[in-house]
């Protein structure tokens, strides 16, 4: 495991004495009216809760490939009926325990898309003809069963993903957008606003089981779609929900003392407030139930926190990713609450002047004023704790030993996304990515070979947009060209080999699906849909392209 020692602030950094006042900020109580976040006690029980043994069984006997699926079977009758049937009859093997499920439950199907011919049409129209069969409406849903419901019409990803998801809804709207479908955006703004008015936040997905954590949060950026012009008139209509998801992000850190947590927050050493990703439940998850238990046995650890950093690392998205790792190698040693993530930081720094800024367009000047100090305490606090000069990036830090996590991934890109970065910092950051990830398909997610989903050789659409756009927003234009380019080829390529787009791509050996992970790779598929529609429009030259060598920097 690489480490690097916090090392005294230089360079673009403000005055110590503004530092010590700006700091301060983010350990005052949030002066909103919005609700705490509500406990989970509020929340409809998910099905390792509701079937209890029944649910184990299952789950232990494997007698599904993919554990989600039982996650998101439909029962035929209510929880306390189908369980007094169970213990009566006792199934006495895999066999006896499908034949029992298959009678009381309603399995779910594949959301998959049948793959196209790549000859009679582009990747484009293929697209744009993918939206409606990805898009789902479920105003009411069965009794019992694990999906949550929602007002408005909204696109999945796809594959096994047969639900709304966080943080791939955005990805997937920039495509809609430039695909024209700015109803479907509207109706997912609206989704996402009635998740956080009746849960306190926007949880991972529309599952029962997912109500315990939330993911990246992409919120605000969602809103900005519906006024690209003028972000803050979306920021002022959505102000309500903006403050109280940043609410559920904050809750804790009133009162929070210096090496303190609490949920999401974090006392830094110097009296300021990060945040880290975090789960309200410390059981395995439903949808993985086997592969958690079965890593706690292997383990060897306490599996109450074992199992609390495995969903925080899915709260994260990179689920899993070296980044998590003590060891930087092994499953077995994630330590993700133990970690104040620059990507989250960033997010949230966008989220604080989102906030300022539809206030601004209310007039609400105390709101202003607040929001301003806690944007630019953050600011400051990931300057002091998250850049690293020596190393020329933004790093995670690990917050229990003080110190800097040496490794490098493309979340040292958020800054320059959400313009928290300096000029010199964007510069460094570019030579880096330039240096470490940049490969012949596209950015990699890291520079280690783990066999996790989240780290190389895999690229993800989602990375390639903060990338290319965080470059571009400091105009590092030549770099955000070759990687735009080479991921378009890369994913094309792919296209037209298989007809189909995938989750995740491998950018080393390009033209083929990423591996790793704990399902096979899926298609449909939302992110990488919205992505590559997006940057064939802003490069469409790249479109037309047949190999990564004929790219900007060439192969």
């Amino acid at each position: 495991m690489q480490m690097s020692r916090l090392r005294a602030p230089g360079g673009n950094h403000t005055a110590p004495r503004a530092w010590f006042a700006v700091l301060l900020v983010l350990s005052l109580p949030i002066a909103t009216t919005q609700p705490a976040p509500a406990p989970l006690s509020a929340y409809p029980e998910p099905p390792q809760a509701l079937f209890k043994e029944l649910f184990v069984a299952v789950q232990s006997a494997a007698i599904y490939a993919d554990s989600k699926d039982f996650a998101d079977a439909v029962p035929e009758a209510a929880p306390d009926v189908i369980l007094a049937q169970y213990r009566a009859s006792q199934p006495d093997s895999p066999l006896a325990l499908r034949d029992f499920v298959e009678a009381h439950f309603a399995l779910p199907t594949s959301g998959s898309a049948a793959p196209a011919t790549p000859q009679q049409g582009s990747v484009s129209a293929h697209i744009d003809g993918l939206w409606d069969s990805l898009t789902r409406s479920t105003t009411r849903v069965p009794a019992y069963g694990s999906l949550l419901s929602l007002p408005l019409p909204y696109v999945v990803p796809g594959g096994r993903f047969r639900e709304i998801y966080y943080w791939d809804s955005y990805f997937t709207m920039l495509g809609l957008d430039q695909s024209g479908r700015h109803d479907l955006i509207q109706d997912m703004v609206r989704d996402f606003a009635y998740l956080i008015d009746t849960y306190g936040h926007v949880p991972n997905g529309t599952r029962t089981y997912y109500l315990s954590r939330s993911q990246p949060p992409f919120f605000f950026e969602m809103v900005g779609l519906l006024s690209t012009g003028d972000p803050a008139q979306a920021y002022a209509q959505y102000l309500p929900q903006l403050k109280r998801e940043y609410a559920f992000w904050m809750d804790g850190a009133a009162g929070l003392r210096r090496g303190g947590a609490r949920r999401r927050v974090i006392g830094m050493p110097d009296g300021s407030i990060l945040n880290r990703y975090w789960d309200d439940r410390d059981t395995p998850r439903d949808e993985s139930y086997r592969e958690d238990t079965e890593l706690a046995r292997s383990s060897g650890r306490a599996a109450p926190q074992l199992y609390r950093d495995v969903r925080a690392a899915a709260e994260s998205g990179w689920d899993f990713s070296s980044r998590w790792f003590a060891d930087g190698h092994t499953r077995a040693s994630i330590d993700t609450t133990e970690i104040v993530p620059i990507d989250l930081n960033s997010l949230l720094f966008g989220l604080e002047n989102a906030i300022r800024s539809g206030c601004q367009r209310t007039a609400d000047r105390a709101c202003v004023r607040e929001f301003a100090r806690r944007a630019a305490a953050r600011h400051a606090a990931i300057d002091r704790y998250l850049w690293d000069a020596a190393a020329g990036a933004f790093l995670d830090y690990r917050w229990t030993q003080q110190m800097r996590v040496g490794r490098s991934s493309a979340a040292t890109l958020y800054p320059l996304f959400v313009g928290l970065a300096s000029d010199a910092q964007a510069a460094s950051v570019a030579r880096i990515v330039a240096q470490q990830l940049l490969k012949p398909g596209g950015v990699a997610t890291t520079t280690l070979d783990t066999g996790q989903q989240w780290d190389a050789p895999n690229g993800w659409a989602p990375l390639q947009w903060i990338a290319v756009t965080g470059l571009r927003r400091y105009n590092q234009v030549a770099l955000a060209a070759t990687v735009a380019c080479r991921w378009i080829v890369n994913v094309n390529d792919g296209y037209r080999r298989s007809g189909k787009l995938v989750e995740k791509y491998d950018v080393i050996h390009t033209g083929q699906g990423g591996a790793g992970g704990e399902y096979p790779l899926q298609d449909g598929f939302g992110w990488t849909n919205g992505v590559l529609r997006k940057l064939m429009a802003l490069y469409p030259a790249a479109g037309a392209l047949t190999g990564v060598e004929q790219c900007p920097g060439g192969g």
